[in-house]
C-alpha cells in the first residue's frame, strides 16, 4: 500500500483540509449530498483499489455524521481499498458508555459494532469520554489525545503560579497529565453533582486556588454549566484569573451566552467539532486551537507502518 488518499463527510471538511496541509497533499474529492427526502447518498470520486484509506469525519450531531462515515467506508471497502481507517476526531454517543439503568441502550458499543461492520480495518480517536470505548471494538484503535495541542499553547503564552483543575474526580488523570507536562504543577478537582444528563452543581473545589491563575481542563463541553459554576467556586476561593480548555466543544446553544458572560478570562478549544458562528453563536472568550498536525502526524506514521506510541500519552 504505498498510495495514501485522505476523504472527508461534511462534519469536519475544514479540519480534513488542514490535516491534508500537513501531509502536503491534497483532500481526495468524494461527493456526499442528500436526496430530496433526506436520504445520504456518498460516491468517491478517486480510485481506491488498493489504497490505504483514512477517512476523516466527526460523528457529532445530526445523526446524518455518522451516517455519512458509515457510508463512505462501505464505498470504500466496496471499491476494494487495501485498508481503511476511520479518523474519528470526535467520537459521538461517547457519553453513553455504560447500562446505569434498565431499558437503556449501550450506545457507544453499537456505534463501534456499526464502524467495523461497515468495513473499517482501523481507528483513530481523540480524547474519548471514557477510556473502555477502546475495547468496544473488534479492530484496532488509535486513542491519541490532544494534552501537546494545549500543553504546547500555554508554554507559549507563559503563565506562571498556574494550578490545572479537573472539573470533576473522572477528568482527575487529564489534569494530572496536563500538570504534569507543564512541569509537575499542582492540580485541583472540582466536587460537583449530577442529578440529571446535561445537568450538574458545584459543591466544593478540592485544591489551593487562592492567590492562583487557574486552568479548568476538560475533555467535552455540552450546556457550558458546570464550567461557569466551577469559575464562581474558584473566584471564592480566591482565584485570579481562571482559563478553560476542553477537547471537544459540543456546546449547546446556551452555552455561547453562559460563556460569554461567565468569569472565565479565555476559554480554548480545538477543531474537532466546528463552532456554530454560522448560525450567529459565538463568543468573543472563545479561542480554537487545531489538533490537524497532531492526527495529520499519526495518519502518516500509520501509513508508513511506523509506531505513534509517542502520539498515545
Amino acid at each position: 500500500m504505498n498510495e495514501l488518499k485522505v476523504f472527508t463527510g461534511n462534519s469536519i471538511p475544514v479540519l480534513a483540509k488542514r490535516i491534508c496541509e500537513y501531509l502536503d497533499m491534497p483532500l481526495s474529492q468524494a461527493t456526499v449530498n442528500k436526496f430530496v427526502d433526506g436520504e445520504v447518498q456518498v460516491k468517491l470520486g478517486e480510485n481506491v483499489r488498493g489504497v490505504d484509506v483514512f477517512i476523516v469525519q466527526s460523528t457529532y450531531p445530526p445523526a446524518e455524521n455518522l451516517f455519512e462515515l458509515l457510508l463512505m467506508i462501505d464505498a470504500a471497502h466496496r471499491a476494494s481499498a487495501g485498508r481503511i481507517t476511520a479518523v474519528i476526531p470526535y467520537f459521538g454517543y461517547s457519553r453513553q458508555d455504560k447500562k446505569n439503568e434498565p431499558r437503556v441502550p449501550i450506545s457507544a458499543k453499537l456505534v463501534a459494532n456499526l464502524i467495523a461492520t461497515a468495513g473499517a480495518d482501523r481507528v483513530v480517536t481523540l480524547d474519548l469520554h471514557a477510556d473502555q470505548i477502546q475495547g468496544f471494538f473488534d479492530i484496532p484503535v488509535d486513542h491519541l489525545y490532544a494534552t501537546p495541542v494545549i500543553v504546547e499553547h500555554f508554554k507559549e503564552i507563559g503563565i506562571d503560579n498556574l494550578i490545572i483543575v479537573a472539573p470533576d474526580v473522572g477528568g482527575a488523570k487529564r489534569a494530572e497529565g496536563i500538570a504534569r507536562r507543564m512541569g509537575d504543577l499542582q492540580i485541583g478537582i472540582i466536587n460537583k453533582r449530577r442529578p440529571a444528563p446535561d445537568q450538574a452543581y458545584v459543591t466544593k473545589v478540592v485544591g489551593e486556588a487562592n492567590g492562583k491563575d487557574v486552568l479548568i481542563v476538560d475533555d467535552i463541553i455540552s450546556t457550558g454549566g458546570t464550567i461557569v459554576n466551577a469559575t464562581v467556586a474558584l473566584k471564592q476561593d480566591g482565584a485570579n484569573r481562571i482559563y478553560c480548555y476542553c477537547t471537544h466543544p459540543v456546546l449547546a446553544d446556551t452555552a455561547y451566552e453562559k460563556i460569554e458572560k461567565s468569569l472565565l478570562s479565555k476559554m480554548f478549544v480545538t477543531d474537532t467539532i466546528p463552532l456554530k458562528c454560522a448560525r450567529g453563536l459565538t463568543s468573543s472568550k472563545i479561542e480554537v486551537l487545531s489538533v490537524s498536525n497532531l492526527l495529520g502526524k499519526a495518519i502518516l506514521q500509520i501509513h508508513r507502518s511506523e509506531s505513534i506510541s509517542s502520539l498515545l500519552i
